[in-house]
């Protein structure tokens, strides 16, 4: 119940952006947050739109290593500068995602959440 109380907490200060902000940082699988929304009074609209809006650029970050990955016809293919490109991204992108965040976050004198 701890838990439940700490997202209805970062729902009632943050309003959809608390989702916006789940969706976009991988920390925690999607459907326990999808489950624990659930349980929000947040509504189905808005939580439908901030999810797709969310989920948006992380699927395109995989969709693109997958397209890099389809490209590989040989080992050597696995060293090509596209696909380490696509790898960094990937690995990157939460870590960017969660800087910029806080970078938000601090320009609005807003407190991180505490999911």
């Amino acid at each position: 119940m701890l838990q439940l109380k700490t997202i209805n907490q970062g729902i009632e200060r943050e309003g959809a952006f608390y989702l916006f902000t789940l969706r976009l940082v991988p920390i925690f699988p999607f459907f326990i947050i999808n489950l624990a929304m659930g349980l929000t009074r947040m509504p189905i609209k808005t939580y439908y739109w901030v999810s797709q809006v969310g989920m948006l650029a992380g699927t395109a970050v995989y969709v693109n290593a997958g397209k890099e990955l389809s490209k590989i016809e040989s080992l050597s293919g696995i060293l090509s500068p596209s696909l380490l490109i696509s790898f960094g991204i990937l690995g990157l992108f939460p870590i960017t995602v969660k800087k910029l965040l806080g970078l938000y976050r601090a320009r609005a004198g807003k407190p991180a959440p505490t999911p």
